[in-house]
């Protein structure tokens, strides 16, 4: 028996509905402005490879628990509270003042929790460099999440399959079952704020960019 595992990627199409893009199954992992995940490196290879020119918005949910394996367990409840304090400002100015206050809380007490907060700064704060509108749908990756926790939980019902084949037969009908409802349902992102997204995109110096390829040849912190 050997374990696959099924990617799948959405995005926001042009009409605002939110779309299932494709699906593969596989024995390992491996015009788009903004792709998050988490930090897998072969997934940041990827996108580096084949979608020049797109942002990085590390997943502010793995990222948290990245950081917390490297913070000591009675000092996480403060780090975390202040991490998320981050996320709950009203703008990016805002954001990135209160990023700096958590720098100093931890920078004297903790110095491996501020070189980690520091080196991710601009992977977990991407997000900033698009409309308000969007932030919690690109911050994290919890939307897919919940996407492949229904795919486990169909899939888990068969166990073991016969052969990839039957896994894309089946992950395919839940994925095309999704999509329909998607396409039925409100738009994800209005079509104002994806024209505003797309005007925003055209000004990479407004995009907190995170230079990919030389993501490639550093180690991220995890």
């Amino acid at each position: 028996m050997i374990n696959a595992v099924v990617m799948v990627a959405t995005g926001v199409n042009a009409d605002g509905h939110r779309e299932v893009l494709g699906v593969r199954v596989a024995t390992s992992e491996t015009g788009v402005l903004l792709v998050t995940s988490d930090a897998h490196a072969g997934l940041i290879e990827a996108i580096a490879a084949n979608l020049p020119g797109a942002s990085w918005q590390r997943c502010r949910t793995h990222y948290a628990a990245n950081l917390m394996a490297a913070t000591p367990k009675s000092l996480w409840p403060a780090v975390k509270a202040m991490l998320h304090s981050v996320y709950d400002q009203p703008d990016t100015a805002s954001m990135n003042a209160q990023f700096d206050r958590l720098l100093d809380y931890v920078e004297g007490k903790l110095p491996k929790v501020f070189e980690h907060l520091d080196a991710a700064r601009a992977d977990i704060l991407a997000f900033t460099g698009f409309p308000e509108d969007v932030w919690q749908q690109m911050w994290s990756n919890n939307p897919n999440e919940r996407l492949n926790k229904e795919i486990r939980r169909r899939t888990d019902v068969v166990g073991i399959f016969p052969n990839r084949d039957a896994i894309t037969r089946l992950v395919g009908a839940v994925l095309a079952e999704q999509s329909d409802e998607w396409a039925e349902g409100r738009r994800y992102f209005s079509l104002e704020v994806l024209a505003r997204c797309r005007l925003t995109a055209e000004d990479h110096g407004d995009v907190p960019h995170t230079d990919l390829l030389a993501l490639k040849s550093m180690k991220i912190q995890a």
